[in-house]
């Protein structure tokens, strides 16, 4: 099944421009699929833990024939190739990719659930949704 996946990308440690640029040759580099667009990279306040920077944020649309969990295993790949680490939760972090939602594809799998539970709380991520032209995506 051919599907388009909206990824986000975040960077707040390290030069972050760069690690934004290796999500996208990750994304551009996955198989079964391809980059439709990108949103405007744009900076936003961190959530989570007091004392971090701000993140830069991009929205990716990605057509892809890559199952809800192929994609996010894909992903985690993609992070850990940038020296992403697991540690505080909302934490600092080189490289973030987070799948927010699928056009026809959706997982109640609690390590992998599309759309992403935090959808409605990100401002920045609706903002950018828009501009790729998926208004109706919530």
């Amino acid at each position: 099944m051919r599907d388009v996946a909206y990824v986000a990308l975040g960077s707040n440690l390290g030069d972050r421009d760069a690690h934004l640029a290796r999500g996208r040759a990750g994304l551009a580099a996955l198989p079964r699929s391809r980059v439709i667009a990108y949103s405007a990279v744009e900076e936003t306040a961190p959530l989570g833990p007091a004392g971090q920077r701000p993140y830069l944020n991009q929205m990716a649309a990605l057509e892809t024939e890559l199952t809800p969990r192929e994609l996010l295993a894909a992903l985690l790949a993609i992070e850990a190739s940038a020296g992403r680490t697991r540690g505080e939760r909302w934490g600092a972090r080189t490289l973030d990719l987070d799948i927010v939602a699928m056009r026809e594809q959706r997982s109640a799998d609690p390590d992998c659930r599309v759309p992403h539970p935090e959808l409605s709380n990100r401002d920045f991520w609706r903002r950018e949704l828009d501009e790729l032209g998926a208004h109706d995506i919530r």
